[in-house]
């Protein structure tokens, strides 16, 4: 136990906590990731519950643990980025940058690089609510690397998954965490469970059982394999936005269900009640996201609705 300091530079420096268990059996190392966005709590507390289940006498390889990478965020509860800088601590690692950049480009090349394996973990947050968990399987192209990817993310056992293909070599994907670990041929399982600003046991369970299973799968701890969840294959779907102006959204509908294509979702308002229009859902899907609020000023989307695919899908040429 311990953690890794990050130097000060054009910003204060900052103290990123780190357990690294060593087995006593040979075997892959494998990272688990959480926090780049501090108040996506559901997924910090998991992995302190995960740091508290390991024993290294029953372990084969390394696993590294990062409960908290944005611990500016938690502290203050500063939603999605770091009060420090002002920016997010999942995407543009530079080495002389900011604290959020210095502190990913850390992450990288103390925490993920050395794995085969890694382990990120989101979920709901301040101002973008959950209401279905799924885990993601992004795609590099590569084969093996999907083959593997995929192997993991069925084993991690959330019945929905989100498929993502990013290309490792684009420049939209270099400086992420993603990113790295796409480049690098390394295998990545990623999740996301948990309402905003609420820690239930029931999604504290699905995100420990989920670790659990991944080091299960890759024989690191002796766990049984369970039978291969039927999972539901959904894509990316629109963020669909609310007017600028001050208003107010209310959902027509529970979140969570499939709508179709058309399907009235809510009503916007303004700040006196007044409906000031309809949202209507752009296709057949299932609300994934909500804003965490019915306020629609902002950037902000309010709805997401992810369609569900038919089949598990081949990557797109």
């Amino acid at each position: 136990m311990g953690a890794i300091d990050v130097p000060a530079g054009s910003d204060s420096g900052l103290s990123i906590p780190v357990a690294v268990f060593h087995g006593a059996r040979p075997g892959p190392v494998v990272a688990f990731m959480a926090g780049g966005h501090g108040t996506e709590y559901s997924s910090i507390i998991a992995l302190q519950r995960l740091i508290l289940r390991l024993d290294p006498a029953r372990l084969a390889g390394t696993v590294i643990i990062v409960p908290l990478l944005n611990v500016p965020s938690f502290v203050t509860m500063a939603a999605r980025v770091n009060p420090v800088d002002g920016t997010s601590m999942v995407e543009g690692a530079d080495p002389n940058g900011t604290q959020s950049q210095r502190a990913l480009a850390l992450a990288w090349s103390a925490l993920t690089q050395p794995a085969d394996a890694v382990v990120d973990l989101h979920g709901g947050d301040f101002g973008r609510d959950l209401h279905v968990p799924y885990s993601i399987w992004v795609r590099s192209g590569r084969p093996a690397q999907d083959s593997a990817s995929s192997i993991l993310v069925r084993a991690f056992g959330v019945r929905h998954v989100l498929v993502l293909d990013r290309d490792p070599d684009s420049p939209e994907t270099a400086g992420s965490l993603v990113g790295h670990v796409l480049a690098s041929g390394k295998t990545l399982v990623m999740s996301a469970v948990g309402a905003a600003g609420v820690v239930a046991p029931a999604d504290l369970a699905t995100l420990v059982d989920g670790s659990l299973n991944v080091l299960g799968a890759l024989h690191m701890i002796d766990r049984p394999t369970l039978p291969a969840v039927k999972q539901v294959w959904l894509g990316s779907g629109p963020r669909i936005r609310m007017p600028t102006e001050p208003g107010v959204f209310i959902l027509a509908v529970e979140p969570g269900v499939h709508v179709s294509k058309g399907q009235l979702l809510g009503y916007t308002s303004d700040l006196l009640g007044k409906t000031t229009g309809e949202i209507r859902s752009p296709i057949d899907g299932i609300i994934v996201h909500t804003r965490g609020g019915p306020s629609t000023s902002g950037r902000a989307a309010s709805v997401e609705v992810f369609p569900v695919l038919p089949m598990r899908p081949a990557r797109r040429p």
